[in-house]
C-alpha cells in the first residue's frame, strides 16, 4: 500500500475529513489525495494560493506574516494550514509553501526550501525541508513529504 492509499484509508477510516493550502506543489497534494478511491466522503476542497495576496485574501495569512518572515516560513505555512481548516471545516489541514526553482533562491533561502505545516485536533506542527533535484522533483518530494506528516499527526494523536 502505497503512503497516499495508506492516509486515504485511515482518513476514511477514522471520518476525518481533510483539506489543504498549496503554493509550490500547485495542487500536486491535492491530486494525490483525489487519486485514492471513495475519497471524497472526507475530502471536500483544497486551496492553490500561488502568490501572497491569495495567501492572504483565501486564507487569511496575515500581510505581517508575509512581511516579516516571507511566503517562504513556517509561520506562513502554519497560518495556510489554520486557514484551509477554518475555511473549509475540515479535521485536518496541510499546508505546503517553498521555492521549487531553477529561480527564486536566496542565500538563506535557496532553491529546495520547503515549509509545511499541519493542523490536526487544534494544534499545527510546521517544519522546514530541504530537497535537492530540479523542479519537478522538488514538487514531488514535497508532497510526499506532507502526506507523511498528516500519517504521523493522526497516528501520534
Amino acid at each position: 500500500m502505497s503512503e497516499i492509499q495508506k492516509l486515504g484509508a485511515i482518513l476514511k477510516e477514522k471520518k476525518i475529513r481533510i483539506s489543504g493550502a498549496e503554493s509550490c506543489t500547485g495542487g500536486m497534494v491535492a491530486a494525490e489525495i483525489t487519486s485514492v478511491d471513495g475519497i471524497s466522503a472526507v475530502f471536500n476542497e483544497s486551496f492553490v494560493t500561488y502568490s501572497n495576496d491569495s495567501k492572504h485574501k483565501n486564507l487569511g495569512v496575515s500581510l505581517e506574516t508575509l512581511e516579516k518572515f516571507g511566503a517562504v516560513s513556517e509561520e506562513c505555512a502554519r497560518e495556510m494550514a489554520e486557514g484551509a481548516a477554518e475555511r473549509s471545516g475540515a479535521d485536518i489541514a496541510f499546508s505546503v509553501t517553498g521555492i521549487a526553482g531553477p529561480t527564486g533562491g536566496t542565500k538563506e533561502k535557496p532553491v529546495g526550501t520547503v515549509c509545511f505545516g499541519v493542523f490536526f485536533k487544534g494544534k499545527t506542527v510546521s517544519t522546514t525541508a530541504h530537497f535537492d533535484g530540479d523542479r519537478e522533483q522538488v514538487r514531488k518530494s514535497s508532497a510526499d513529504f506532507v502526506i507523511d506528516m498528516m500519517i504521523s499527526a493522526i497516528e501520534n494523536s
